[in-house]
């Protein structure tokens, strides 16, 4: 069996497969430390346990164990069990930089897993780095994460697409799929992550020959849209582009349903939360639609086998982020199994090479940059529900 070509759920068999019949270094890792003791190797876990981002810190390490505890149920990777060591860097860069220091110069670990979060993983991008210890993220989505334009973060990989890539989808989709010639912008003009997206819609969109009407903005924590919502009633336009996080996403869908506005909203990861719900009630998430890197209702059998091992381990559905933290720990026990030697070097080098991982969130290949080549799921929502859920890219 190619170990490059299975499911993720039937990988840990494969991976197991390896260790029975591949002689294996107990080199430590980059570090120069004890990453390998006897019959374990240790990876970190630099993660948002408390904090602002507290939910996707821990929906990504809980997708995370989920995803180590089948490898070493499965006989481990190359003989070995993986040990996680997890630590809590508080939503915080300058706490996850001190981890990460003590992750790779002290407790020796081969592989670094997480933060979640855009910033936090870029600040410990140059201890990895420094170190040679290869670390990833499943959801830091700003475009230079991996690479800034002229340089390649060496020892950084991330298994999630980046921000331009969401908004060229959705402005394709907004105008392939829902037949939409004009666009409204409504965008955090204190976040990065929605600026960015906003520029990449609107550079897409009037490629394919459409219109912004008009450019909205707001900050984080705005709770009333109404001034906002009111100027742009009286416009003439098919859709409005809303690049934010659930939180006031949630809020301005209900204020524009409540002012008489029908026209359908599109957004990015940023909508992925059960908040998103409750904020906007049922009656107004009707002709929604946002990029994701994970859908419930989608029929991939490998998405449907993880809802169900997630259920029966977790007690709980599976969301977006528990998808990805699970293809981290797959992704990670995946290259250590296809390494050389276990060393952070080694590692790099065959995540690197990465062709063909089957996971969770897409199949993917690694490209030069250190980011993944794969498709992104647009979703639909009818009622406030998962209603569709289309590949594109």
């Amino acid at each position: 069996m190619n170990l490059r070509r299975r499911t993720l759920l039937g990988a840990t068999a494969a991976v197991a497969a390896v260790g029975a019949t591949t002689a294996c270094s107990a080199k430590p890792g980059g570090s120069g430390g004890s990453a390998v003791t006897g019959d374990t190797i240790k990876v970190g876990a630099n993660y948002e346990l408390s904090g602002a981002v507290a939910t996707y810190g821990q929906a990504s390490v809980d997708g995370i164990t989920m995803a180590i505890d089948e490898i070493n149920a499965a006989g481990g990777v190359n003989g070995k069990k993986l040990e996680i060591i997890s630590y809590d860097n508080k939503s915080d860069a300058a706490e996850a930089t001190t981890l990460a220091n003590k992750l790779f110069t002290q407790d020796n670990v081969l592989v670094g897993m997480g933060p979640a979060t855009s910033g936090n993983f870029k600040a410990i991008i140059p201890v990895a780095n420094k170190n040679r210890v290869p670390v990833v993220s499943g959801s830091a989505t700003a475009d230079d994460v991996t690479w800034d334009g002229s340089t390649v973060q060496e020892f950084a990989f991330r298994i999630c697409f980046n921000d331009s890539f969401q908004g060229t989808i959705m402005a394709k989709f907004a105008a392939e799929n829902l037949g939409a010639s004009s666009a409204v912008i409504i965008k955090d003009n204190s976040n990065d992550y929605s600026k960015g997206l906003a520029d990449a819609f609107t550079t897409e969109f009037e490629n394919q020959g459409g219109t912004i009407v008009t450019s909205e903005a707001y900050v984080a924590g705005d709770t009333d849209f109404n001034t906002i919502l009111t100027r742009i009633k009286g416009q003439s336009f098919d859709v409005i582009y809303l690049p934010g996080y659930y939180s006031e996403a949630g809020l301005i869908i209900k204020q524009a349903r409540d002012l008489g506005i029908t026209a359908p909203f599109l957004g990015g990861d940023g909508f992925d939360s059960p908040t998103l719900l409750e904020l906007a009630g049922a009656s107004a998430l009707n002709d929604v639609y946002f990029t994701n890197h994970y859908s419930s209702i989608d029929e991939d059998p490998t998405v449907q086998d993880f809802i169900k091992a997630f259920k029966e381990a977790k007690g709980a559905e599976p969301s977006a982020f528990n998808a990805l933290g699970y293809d981290v720990g797959k992704f990670v026990a995946d290259a250590i199994s296809r390494a050389s030697e276990l060393t952070g070097d080694a590692v790099q080098k065959a995540m690197a090479e990465t062709k063909g991982f089957v996971g969770v969130t897409g199949t993917f290949d690694m490209d030069g940059h250190h980011n993944p080549v794969k498709t992104i799921l647009v979703i639909g929502l009818k009622d406030g529900v998962q209603d569709s859920s289309e590949k594109v890219g």
